[in-house]
């Protein structure tokens, strides 16, 4: 059996209860060792053989798990945040299910959730902002047309750019073009909840500037909105006026 478990966005106690436990009883651990805190290897058994991704292929990780299962040993695949976001799964898991091998998905803490809690920030604001765009800038791997940073600025929502940070020169530009205004507010998170965390708050205009003169090329989400403000409506869900399911309004 392997378990996809999300290691949370770095600090320890972020993994998930289900996840620590699977990394206990693991017999062969494969971790994303270019992102995963590798403190979290600490709740690894004794005998447990240890993999850095980070040095493999998928065809090398794949053999790693094969071997794993013929001697009928537990493998935990451990990945940074949570394993749906730029993770690489599906083609993990469609050779496991050529070679029929079971597995099972076991859900991280995300490290845009991470940067929120940073900031104090929500990124769903009344009045601001109802959706929130993850995505990347364009680099050596490609993003399909239909998804390119000027066409998602159009909207104007919230915006986390992963897997961006040495791309801020062209990155800027397409949200301007696509219609941020340039003095849109910009936080940039730098490890979001590790012991070495930073943030910096810029505009998008500033971004370039910023990234540079604190040398941040990699490791940092980019929030982008008027989330970032502080005008906004107060939410109808506590209302004193507001009549739902559990509360009648007093007015």
């Amino acid at each position: 059996m392997l378990y996809f478990v999300g290691a949370g966005p770095g600090a320890v106690d972020l993994i998930t209860i289900r996840g620590q436990k699977l990394l206990c009883k693991a017999d062969v651990v494969i971790y994303a060792g270019s992102l995963v805190n590798p403190e979290l290897l600490q709740y690894t058994k004794k005998n447990c053989k240890i993999y850095n991704s980070a040095h493999m292929t998928l065809e090398e990780v794949i053999d790693v798990v094969k071997i794993a299962e013929k001697e009928n040993k537990m493998t935990v695949r451990l990945h940074t945040g949570d394993a749906s976001i730029y993770g690489a799964i599906r083609e993990q898991i469609d050779m496991l299910n050529k070679l029929k091998i079971e597995y099972e998905v076991v859900p991280g803490v995300s490290s845009f959730c991470g940067a929120a809690a940073a900031l104090g920030a929500e990124y769903t604001l009344p009045s601001v902002s109802q959706s929130v765009i993850i995505t990347r800038m364009e680099g050596r791997t490609p993003v399909p047309e239909r998804e390119s940073i000027r066409s998602f600025a159009v909207h104007k929502s919230t915006m986390v750019l992963f897997l961006s940070s040495n791309l801020t020169d062209k990155l800027s530009a397409e949200l301007v073009a696509g219609g941020y205004e340039p003095e849109t507010p910009v936080a940039v998170v730098y490890k979001a909840t590790w012991p070495d965390e930073k943030i910096f708050k810029c505009t998008i205009e500033t971004l370039p500037q910023t990234m540079k003169k604190n040398n941040i090329n990699k490791t940092a989400l980019i929030l982008i909105g008027n989330f970032l403000g502080n005008d906004y409506n107060r939410s109808e869900l506590y209302n004193p006026n507001f009549t739902h399911e559990y509360r009648k309004g007093k007015m």
